[in-house]
């Protein structure tokens, strides 16, 4: 059999064919993994707004995006799930707030009571140094050196380097910056949105 003939052209026919070979596979993959992904997600997310309203059996009555602007211009984006008990009773609202920390996006999930107060958090996405800023899904809960929850951001927390009350991961004040932060934008959004919480709507608002 004649030896295919090395050049320009046939070099250039074959990396054009694995180009598209990939490809094909790539989105083959992509389209086979899109959809446990999604469904992975919806449930974290289900899951943390349960963890932070202190509900097992709460359903989402009204989801809100809420747009506002920070001091410095930037539009920030916030989603806000109002919820009620079986019994169709309000119980709280959660707010996803995201920030940045010391390594990237800090996404944290906040759940406020009827009387304002912070019920719980957890967060969604971070990219913080282990064992540093990571300790975020810790130190501010219940009991711990950090603690949030019961206390009501009207007055916006912060850390006790600022002349907060709030005590910093150690070696970690960026980051606890950055999580306080997310957790006064979401207080700030949860203050923004409908008080009607038995409908589903999307309210827009800037401030």
């Amino acid at each position: 059999m004649k030896k295919i003939e090395s050049s320009l052209t046939n070099m250039t026919l074959v990396l054009t064919g694995v180009a598209v070979i990939m490809g094909a596979i790539l989105a083959f993959v992509n389209d086979l993994t899109s959809g446990p992904i999604q469904e992975q997600k919806s449930k974290a997310l289900a899951d943390g707004i349960k963890t932070v309203l202190v509900c097992d059996d709460c359903i989402v009555t009204q989801t809100d995006t809420v747009r506002q602007t920070d001091a410095k211009g930037r539009e920030l984006s916030f989603i806000v799930y109002k919820a009620a008990d079986k019994d169709g009773k309000y119980i709280g609202t959660a707010v996803e707030s995201t920030t940045m920390g010391f390594g990237g996006n800090l996404k944290v999930l906040v759940g406020f009571s009827a009387d304002d107060n912070i019920l719980g958090y957890t967060l969604l996405e971070h990219a913080e140094t282990p064992g540093l800023g990571a300790k975020a899904d810790k130190w501010f809960q219940k009991g711990e050196k950090g603690d949030i929850i019961g206390q009501n951001p009207s007055q916006p927390l912060t850390v006790s380097k600022d002349g907060g009350r709030i005590d910093a991961i150690t070696a970690s004040t960026i980051t606890s910056r950055a999580f306080l932060l997310a957790v006064n934008n979401a207080y700030s959004a949860y203050k923004a949105t409908p008080v009607d919480a038995t409908t589903s709507a999307t309210s827009h608002t800037q401030q």
